[in-house]
């Protein structure tokens, strides 16, 4: 597809890198002459220099022939404007970045999406405190992530030196256990598998668990892992993740404390979110965070500005004995490192709004027999995670799972039909209307049929 996209800031630039993966053609404009040259020295995109809301730099970009237009500046209204222009000039569909707390309440949202003739909008700061909320309300996982109105949960657990599953062969844990569960990707070391049932499990593996959400306690009972409620969380960082994140928590009757040094944010924060405890002072300040009760919240969550003060404090909570940290770090080098020393939650924003829009951009291709309604990147990105709407044309329906060839290294991880998850097996069949859940490692997956091998 014919992709622009416009601003390459962080959140712009990993979009485009994202879209370039996927093969697509792109276009990127930035005001910024040097972030133009830079752009296109790194990727095989076409750069133009200059505002993308001017008519004559929408048309040298060729807006009017374009499948997909986003608009990623740091400015809401520059990406509406923009994309009101393109959309007005031709392009197909259009997706603005609108990040300002007080354009994303869902009133406010949908109409501004149907004046300006919206496709979508993203906003990476609420993307990112759901994902945190998410977790917050699964504490033993380091991630969670959710396929179908919650019907399905993909949850990556960490196997602690303690763990019962040492050496225990995922047809044995099978055996032991009655409930709704898969085991589907595990991350030993920098080697990253999809198992088998002879796989056996090891202290320090990182596990992703396909489970059906209404069996998700009995599950990690189970597995030998620990949950406590989450029932009080210290945030580090007052800026638009944590007010989102703050809101979603008080209206889960979470009690919630806000560390932030700037004077005004403290004030506006407590006049936007009312029933959140908000202390003026500097969150790196070790004596500080003990005297707010860091050793004994259950929860602590860095959300500066900043990936090393976040990285630095996280640690540091980490040895008060803090229950459970989960950090927000935008840069790659430095979210791997973060987790090879010990982090186990990492969130990041740019990165969840990547998958969203790879997630949409192959949703819009001209696929047959089915539709991706759903993508997530896993394992650092090693696996994808993606659920398909099946249609009445997809090839192999009602065919028993066991006489289907599968691709090596996908894996069918679950179906979804009407309020019926099933963990398929080898007679279970897909039927038109399914959502099905793929796994792949190494593989990109465009359309259901890619899963299955066409090797003879």
């Amino acid at each position: 597809m014919k992709i622009i996209v416009v601003g390459c800031g962080k959140i712009g630039r990993t979009i485009l890198a994202s879209l370039v993966k996927e093969k697509h053609d792109v276009l990127a404009i930035d005001v910024s002459p040097s972030v133009i040259s830079e752009i296109t020295n790194v990727y095989d995109v076409m750069g133009i220099c200059g505002n993308g809301t001017e008519y004559e730099k929408l048309k040298e970009a060729g807006a009017e022939k374009a499948d997909l237009f986003i608009a990623a500046t740091s400015s809401d209204e520059l990406n509406m404007l923009s994309c009101f222009a393109a959309k007005r000039m031709g392009a197909k569909y259009t997706v603005a970045r609108i990040r300002s707390t007080g354009n994303t309440d869902s009133v406010s949202l949908d109409f501004m999406k149907s004046q300006l003739d919206l496709s979508m909008s993203i906003n990476p700061e609420l993307l990112a405190a759901r994902a945190i909320y998410n977790i917050l309300k699964l504490p033993s996982a380091a991630k969670v992530e959710l396929f179908s109105s919650h019907r399905f949960e993909m949850i990556e657990l960490i196997l602690k030196e303690d763990t019962p599953l040492d050496g225990v062969s995922l047809i044995e844990l099978r055996k032991q256990s009655r409930e709704n569960f898969l085991i589907c990707t595990v991350r030993r070391g920098e080697e990253v598998y999809i198992p088998q049932g002879n796989f056996r499990l090891k202290s320090g593996d990182r596990i992703g668990v396909i489970i059906s959400g209404k069996d998700t306690q009995r599950v990690l009972k189970t597995l030998g892992i620990a949950h406590k409620p989450v029932r009080t969380v210290l945030i580090m960082g007052a800026g638009n993740i944590s007010y989102y994140l703050a809101k979603m928590l008080v209206e889960g009757h979470i009690e919630v404390k806000i560390i932030e040094k700037d004077p005004a944010k403290c004030r506006e924060f407590l006049e936007q979110v009312p029933g959140v405890t908000v202390i003026c002072g500097n969150g790196m300040d070790q004596d500080l965070l003990r005297e707010e009760g860091l050793s004994s919240t259950d929860a602590f969550v860095a959300l500066t500005g900043h990936d090393e003060e976040n990285i630095l404090i996280s640690f540091y909570a980490m040895s008060q004995n803090n229950n459970k940290v989960i950090t927000k770090i935008n840069a790659e080098e430095l979210s791997a490192l973060a987790e090879k020393l010990g982090l186990e939650s990492i969130v990041s924003p740019k990165k969840i709004i990547a998958d969203t829009l790879v997630q949409y951009a192959r949703a819009l291709r001209n696929s047959e027999g089915s539709k991706v309604e759903t993508l997530y990147s896993l394992m650092n990105g090693d696996i994808e995670a993606l659920e398909f709407n099946v249609l009445q044309d997809f090839e192999y329906l009602d065919i028993p799972l066991k006489e289907i060839r599968f691709r090596k290294d996908v894996l069918l991880a679950g179906i979804i039909r009407g309020r019926v998850t099933i963990i398929p097996a080898g007679s279970d069949v897909i039927k038109a209307g399914d959502k099905v859940i793929v796994i792949a490692a190494g593989e990109r997956i465009y359309d259901l049929a890619d899963i299955v091998s066409k090797d003879k």
